[in-house]
């Protein structure tokens, strides 16, 4: 088998691991053949990267090379939600970013699962995620994660700085639908109720990212130094306010569509009440000229060239009197 390095990640690649380096502490990497994974690091090297994509049928094998069966059964499990837990001498991490794959919807989250201990991160992804792609850009550059620490710190930094970016434009079109709900009615109803779905897919996986990167910062992880739990803080605050970001988009949505439809039962009353007092006008005059319409002797003005006009005029001046006083009780 072959090592796979593509800008993409798709489609899927021929070997099990998409990414393998060894990096070094100057932040520069250097790749691994994929047959040359449990070989020893590069001489200088501070760890090595594997980055597998549990898709492809090896993987199962080469992550229980690597680690145990309870790691392995996490790694891939189908369902995940972000936590950090202590394993023997490593730490198990499973966080989630934005989805910002093409065609795809940004709350429909990814998930990155690691398994990290001193001088190896192995990291496991079904969908492409972003994040993940940068680090190995960075590295590729020169300028990657310089230890195992600085790996985690950086990536819950990039993972927190996508979320911050689609949450800030998700209180934009609330912006927008604010303004534009003082002037239309129709049409919004479906947009917010899209805003409120996507804010608490968001909120589903960003909450518990919050108390992941909390523990990493709480518990005694024996590869984070000062510097780096101040940066997992930073994270974690970051964290919590675009919670409160959500909690707000999904509150401020839900008053949008309350005023909507309040709007809208305004208006149906309304015409309800039009139709009511139209009825109500016409309905004497109905009475009316259904009474002078029966086939009897004794109907008044019935032999008289006048009592056409007079009728219509009478039903002029019934329909204006009532008229007059339905506003007069401001019901018009």
């Amino acid at each position: 088998m072959t090592t796979a390095l593509s800008s993409t990640d798709d489609p899927l690649p021929t070997g099990v691991c998409l990414y393998l380096f060894d990096v070094f502490p100057d932040g520069t990497g250097r790749r691994v053949a994929e047959k040359d994974v449990k070989s020893p690091l590069s001489a200088g090297a501070a760890y090595r990267w594997i980055h597998v994509d549990i898709r492809h049928p090896d993987s199962e094998a080469l992550i229980l090379d690597l680690t145990d069966l309870t790691v392995a059964r996490a790694l891939r499990a189908e369902d995940t939600r972000p936590r950090v837990t202590p394993h023997d001498d490593g730490l198990l991490v499973i966080l989630r970013g934005v989805n910002l794959n093409p065609g795809s919807d940004p709350e429909d989250m990814v998930s990155i699962r690691m398994f990290i201990k001193d001088g190896l991160v192995l990291s496991c992804r079904i969908r492409r995620l972003m994040a993940i792609v940068g680090l190995r850009e960075a590295i590729e550059d020169g300028r990657g994660p310089t230890d195992v620490a600085s790996f985690v710190v950086k990536l819950a930094e990039g993972l927190t700085e996508r979320m911050d970016v689609v949450i800030g434009d998700l209180a934009d079109e609330v912006d927008e639908l604010e303004d534009r709900s003082l002037d239309e009615v129709t049409g919004l109803r479906q947009d917010v109720a899209e805003i409120r779905r996507a804010a608490i897919g968001l909120r589903r996986y960003i909450a518990p990212q919050r108390e992941a990167l909390f523990r990493l910062d709480a518990d005694n992880v024996d590869f984070l130094d000062r510097d780096n739990r101040i940066s997992i803080r930073e994270s974690v605050e970051r964290i919590t306010r675009m919670v409160e970001e959500l909690d707000a988009i999904r509150e401020r949505a839900g008053v949008i569509s309350d005023q909507l439809a309040d709007r809208r039962a305004e208006e149906m009353n309304r015409n309800m009440m039009i139709l009511s007092i139209v009825a109500a006008i016409f309905l004497p005059l109905g009475f009316l000229t259904g009474l002078l319409g029966i086939n009897v002797g004794g109907i008044p003005l019935a032999n008289s060239a006048l009592g056409f006009p007079l009728v219509c005029a009478l039903s002029v001046a019934i329909g204006g009197g009532l008229i007059l006083y339905f506003r007069s009780l401001k019901w018009l």
